[in-house]
């Protein structure tokens, strides 16, 4: 029996203690802005949704009170990308944690509200070369 095949990731839930410091953070930090189609859904139970510039990554932003999920989104990028995305997280002020993962690097941090975050790339070899650079 066959199964039905997925498109992709839909969206991510983050629970946040304020939507709309969390709609400025995500903006200023990795470029998310609201998706004015979705805007009927942004009530006090509902989710505020924040897209990227390209439209392909959905976060659904929930005001929670309490502890953030356990959970993390990974970003993915190339490895020109990730060493660009490295030093806008620093210039930021977000303490960063990087990880040389052998096939991979990461670049880890977390929003306001401890919702963990990372950004990957499995150019592996580019990073290594420069990222004493980059330090």
């Amino acid at each position: 029996m066959t199964k039905p095949r997925l498109a992709g990731i839909d969206h991510a839930h983050l629970n946040v203690g304020s939507k709309d410091e969390a709609r400025r953070w995500y903006q200023d930090v990795l470029g998310f802005a609201p998706v004015e189609s979705l805007k009927a859904w942004d009530t006090p139970n509902g989710p505020m949704t924040l897209e990227d510039a390209s439209g392909r990554i959905h976060l659904a932003i929930f005001e929670k009170p309490g502890p953030a999920n356990e959970s993390s989104i990974a970003f993915g990028t190339d490895g020109a990308n990730f060493l660009e995305w490295k030093s806008h997280l620093q210039r930021k002020g977000l303490e960063l944690r990087l990880a040389d993962h052998e096939l991979a690097y990461s670049v880890y941090f977390s929003d306001p509200w401890g919702n963990y975050h990372e950004v990957t790339t499995y150019d592996r070899d580019f990073v290594a070369e420069r990222i004493d650079a980059w330090r």
